[in-house]
């Protein structure tokens, strides 16, 4: 693993100003990379995901850009972008966080993108300073590159906002939740950190809860 943090200089006293600054500031990195190709996923959403099938899927449509998609289970679909597809799965139109919308289709901020393809792209961008992957890269090039749509309907949260947060802890209340990310293949397994258990005074009540280590009901 490479931890690339923001690299401070006296011409650019800038940290990442989107997700295609961050890969523009480590270019570098993709140019002396062999893969041929570049998985790029948020960090701020739960869900399980093989990304083998959607590298396969990539390969298959000789696409360009691949970006996984799902049904909006969130009231707020000005979040998200919305995408609509043909039946080829190619991506016909994609609006980045529209206040309404008759489509429900948006994208989970996973692509899948060949590494020359994205270099070339990113240097463009960044010679014009556009930072933004979606408005700059994606819709930009909507009509200009092979970019498909791979669709999920297993479980997809985004956690960006507290209430999304919090929403998707109470997910995890049910079993069926829970079973699908511990107990289901393949298994998700966490950083335990050395702290006491959980302790339950008296007169305390808990029902169909997760507690965390070191709390004190």
């Amino acid at each position: 693993m490479y931890v690339l943090t923001p690299t401070i200089t006296p011409d650019n006293s800038y940290w990442y100003q989107g997700t295609a600054d961050a890969l523009y500031q480590n270019l570098d990195f993709l140019k002396q990379c062999h893969e041929p190709y570049v998985i790029i996923a948020s960090g701020d959403a739960i869900y399980k995901l093989d990304y083998n099938k959607v590298l396969e899927y990539h390969v298959s449509k000789h696409a360009d850009v691949t970006i996984v998609c799902t049904d909006c289970m969130d009231d707020d679909i000005s979040r998200f972008g919305v995408l609509k597809v043909n039946d080829e799965g190619r991506i016909e139109e994609f609006e980045e966080k529209p206040m309404v919308s008759t489509n429900n289709l948006i994208s989970t901020g996973i692509y899948v993108v060949r590494r020359r393809q994205l270099i070339e792209m990113l240097e463009k961008s960044g010679q014009e300073e556009r930072h933004d992957f979606v408005k700059d890269i994606l819709i930009r090039y909507k009509n200009l590159k092979r970019i498909y749509g791979y669709k999920i309907d297993t479980y997809w949260r985004n956690i960006s906002t507290v209430e999304s947060y919090y929403q998707t802890n109470m997910d995890f209340l049910k079993p069926e939740i829970r079973d699908y990310f511990f107990r289901q293949y393949p298994g998700i397994s966490t950083k335990i950190e050395d702290l006491p258990p959980a302790k339950f005074n008296a007169g305390s009540k808990v029902k169909n809860s997760l507690v965390s280590s070191g709390c004190i009901v």
